[in-house]
């Protein structure tokens, strides 16, 4: 009953707001016609999509989609992705915290993904010129030479590439056409340097080529300091002489990518595209302080005996982080035999966070017939990138970490669209890819201890180890989306997708010398080997009789084999040349797999499929001879066995650290997004878009939050150990005003202010006093941005001033909780108040 009230307050909420858009649009007719005297007047620019994979105004799309031209995106003082993703409603992306590389979490209407690991599908799909980007991993993009962004809302799927069940983001790039080119340059803060080029030229009558290049370059602004240098009293050793106790900063910047395109166009019935990329990001690690710091494990103190402390917080912008750990005497706390005396090895790593990738692909549309349509998108990726963590960001040693990842990936897309009659489209196609991971990390972890007891009394086990884990995945879909318009008005959509997913992930632990196998992690492959498999001779030996099959970790292959099907079936409405509405019901999925970070043999643990059902109302204006324009959607999905990463797990396999997706149980999310776009008059102009997004748990797993029992529950008890995810209101406005000068061409004052919504630090809700509560969480935060161009009466030249975090705010972009283990809290300080002088040039 009171999830009936919920859905019938959320109707009403959504029939109020179209209903408003519809009797405003009753008075269009009226303004319209002052409208037309008014010779000033200024339209909305007209913006073709290409969504549903045919060439359609915005307004005409029956999607809940955001549509982010190149002028608007440099408007905006843009430079990636993440920037992109804050106009649009319901989106989060932000950069991940360090442990994760450069990588993005991606989440849209409350689904996706936030752990880059290969094992892992993110949820929300990504295209670059139709071609589909797998991972997380390097996925913040930078803009170079984008024409627009897409981004579409709701499950994906049905017309085109991977299954998407939160949406998907579309890049899509200028194309060669023979003619023009620019050049930019930037200058701002902390020594910045941006340079961007492109060329535009024709080779032949028919051969078009556009080449790309970008190159920035600043410096960080979180300072990483010696602690023994700046605190000698503290007797740690200093790695530095003299005074200066700084090493170097965070958060700054080394991007380099050159983009080239090659277009044949004979004729209207054939235009073949090849593009290649090449990318290379070079920076120290992510800007990111301690919160937080304890610890009594005598295996986790510095070389001179110092344990974890708030004494190794620096400040709101600096920490003490080391770039490997001591070596040093491990001692067990509690009488284990052969525990006792065990050495630790030293470890060292990188400061540098590095990224090299780089693609091909080959996009050929062909018209067969006036009517028929076949479009073929092939393409190969692939891209290295290694990192190092320190756990802690102190000279303490709780935790050490390096990691590097190998990844290629290929695809194969094939799509035939035909006009099968004047009011009958059809689009059926199939998908087919191919992907290859390999993850190497080292691991030196000390903080394990006994539960219940003393830290500094219960040191447990060192974690000492080199894992080397292939990851292999492959996906094939075939999918049909028919279009029909009964009358002139009316629209109706109906897809249809097939899904099959496998993924095999192969386990490696290895001791550091990379032979031998270590016992903690793989007691089973210490004693008989990788890839052991046989029977449990204690349990023969007990009762005569063998009842279970034991194998080692090491050398195992994991593997994950499911297929779905989903659908899409969509009605609009136009009711006059202003306004059109329209329902959606779609379905969407993210595969299954295992645990990839196994910690002891029990966390080697698979999970299942997350699905969605979802329901969508949508209306869509143009007002005020379009000078007005309003979008509003609502939205009600049901979430089904819900994929959360659980950072604290004694509930599997005992104490220590716990990286493990698990299905938590089933969630409805509900909520509700607005669009508008204003021109009052010329070169006035208004854009502003908001939601509100409410994450409800319905049930939860016992097992996943520690508890006995089987069923997923729905016990306010249960449901209440999982945290509150990501909801509660975004929202984003922007206003600029263009003076014409005459023959000195133009001045336009840009404002633009974000709002983003608060996040949990960890997917356990926090204890009432904890540090989680009081130091975990990620407030949510409004950012200022400023911009004012000089741009001449020919409109190829302009000049750009512009100040981002106007208010100089501090605020975090993420938070990594492992007080409940490792006794750290780190966050990720987003960027301060900076500024930037530009000149850019076209041809």
């Amino acid at each position: 009953m009171a999830n009936a009230t919920r859905t019938a307050s959320f109707v009403r909420l959504f029939a109020a707001a179209s209903s408003a858009a519809m009797a405003l649009s009753a008075t269009t007719t009226v303004f319209a016609q002052e409208a037309q005297a008014d010779e000033q007047s200024q339209t909305i620019q007209e913006i073709v999509v290409t969504a549903q994979f045919r060439e359609q105004k915005l307004q005409d799309t029956p999607l809940a989609i955001t549509a982010v031209t190149a002028e608007l995106i440099e408007a905006r003082s843009a430079t990636n992705l993440a920037d992109v993703a804050k106009a649009a409603p319901s989106v989060v992306l932000r950069p991940a915290s360090a442990s994760f590389g450069n990588s993005i979490t991606a989440t849209i209407r409350g689904l996706g993904q936030l752990d880059f690991n290969p094992a892992l599908e993110p949820g929300v799909g990504m295209y670059i010129d139709d071609v589909y980007y797998p991972r997380l991993t390097g996925a913040n993009f930078d803009l170079l030479d984008v024409e627009r962004v897409e981004v579409l809302r709701g499950p994906q799927g049905t017309l085109t590439g991977r299954n998407s069940e939160g949406g998907a983001i579309r890049f899509v790039s200028r194309k060669p056409t023979g003619e023009g080119g620019n050049v930019s340059a930037t200058y701002g803060s902390r020594n910045r340097m941006n340079l961007r080029a492109t060329a535009d030229f024709k080779l032949t009558e028919n051969l078009f080529a556009r080449i790309s290049g970008t190159f920035a370059d600043q410096g960080g602004y979180v300072d990483v300091i010696d602690y023994g240098c700046a605190v000698p009293a503290s007797g740690v050793p200093s790695t530095v002489g003299g005074t200066n106790c700084n090493l170097y900063k965070q958060g700054d910047v080394g991007y380099r990518a050159l983009k080239g395109m090659l277009r044949y166009a004979p004729n209207d019935d054939l235009d073949i595209m090849i593009t290649a990329d090449y990318m290379n990001d070079a920076r120290n690690n992510a800007p990111e302080v301690l919160l937080f710091g304890t610890g009594g494990n005598p295996n986790t103190r510095t070389s001179n005996g110092l344990p974890l402390s708030n004494n190794f917080i620096c400040g709101p912008r600096c920490n003490y982080t080391t770039t490997g750990s001591n070596a040093g005497s491990w001692q067990a706390g509690v009488a284990i035999p052969g525990l006792q005396g065990l050495p630790l090895a030293a470890v060292a790593g990188q400061q540098q966070t590095l990224y090299e990738g780089w693609g091909v692909s080959a996009n050929i549309d062909y018209k067969l017939t006036d009517s028929l349509q076949i479009q073929s998108i092939t393409a190969y990726r692939a891209w290295d990138t290694s990192f190092s963590v320190d756990g802690d960001l102190s000279p303490a040693n709780t935790q050490f970490g390096n990691n590097a990842l190998s990844h290629w990936f290929w695809s194969q897309e094939l799509r035939l669209n035909a006009k099968l009659a004047d009011n009958l489209d059809l689009t059926v196609g199939g998908y087919y890819s191919d992907e290859l991971t390999t993850y190497y990390t080292l691991q030196d972890i000390r903080y394990v201890s006994v539960p219940g007891l003393p830290p500094a009394l219960s040191p447990l086990f060192p974690l000492q180890f080199i894992g080397n884990d292939p990851v292999d995945t492959e996906a094939k879909g075939a999918f049909g989306t028919l279009i029909y318009k009964p009358t002139e008005a009316m629209t109706i959509t109906a897809g249809v997708r097939y899904s099959e997913d496998a993924k095999d992930y192969t386990f490696f632990r290895y001791n550091l010398d990379g032979r031998t196998i270590n016992a903690f992690l793989d007691g089973i492959g210490a004693v008989y080997g990788a890839g052991f498999s046989g029977p449990d001779v204690r349990d023969a030996n007990r009762n005569g009789n063998v009842t279970e099959i034991v194998s080692s970790l090491t050398g195992r292959t994991a593997s994950f084999r499911g297929s779905r099907w989903d659908y899409r079936l969509s009605l609009d409405y136009r009711f006059s040349p202003e306004v059109m509405a329209y329902a959606t019901t779609a379905t969407g999925y993210k595969a299954g797999g295992v645990g990839p970070r196994p910690f002891n043999a029990a966390q080697a643990r698979g999970f299942g499929p997350e699905e969605v059902t979802s329901y969508e109302l949508g209306i869509k204006t143009d007002l005020l001879d379009r000078r007005l324009r309003v979008n509003v959607s609502g939205f009600y999905n049901n979430l089904k066995n819900a994929q959360l990463t659980l950072l604290e797990c004694p509930q599997f396999g005992g104490p220590g650290p716990c990286a493990l997706p698990q299905n938590a149980g089933d969630a409805t999310i509900k909520g509700f997004e607005f669009e508008a776009f204003f021109n009052p008059v010329a070169g006035l102009q208004f854009d502003a878009s908001a939601s509100y997004l409410k994450y409800t748990y319905d049930c939860v797993n016992p097992a996943v939050v520690g508890l006995p029992g089987g069923a997923c529950s729905s016990d306010p008890a249960v449901i209440s150990r999982l945290a509150d995810q990501a909801q509660g209101w975004q929202w984003n406005f922007g206003a600029q005003y263009e003076a014409d000068l005459g023959s000195a061409g133009s001045l336009t004052p840009r404002i633009d202010v974000n709002r983003q919504n608060a996040l949990p630090g960890n997917v356990l809700r926090a204890a009432p006093g904890s540090p989680s509560e009081q130091f975990g969480q990620v407030p949510g935060y409004t950012i200022t941005n400023g911009r004012l161009t000089w741009r001449n009466a020919e409109r190829d030249l302009d000049i750009s001033l512009e100040v981002t975090n106007v208010f100089n705010k501090y605020y975090f972009l993420n938070k990594f909780d492992l007080s409940g283990l490792a006794g750290s809290i780190l966050g990720q300080v987003g960027r301060p108040r900076e500024w930037a002088l530009t000149v850019r040039k076209k041809f």
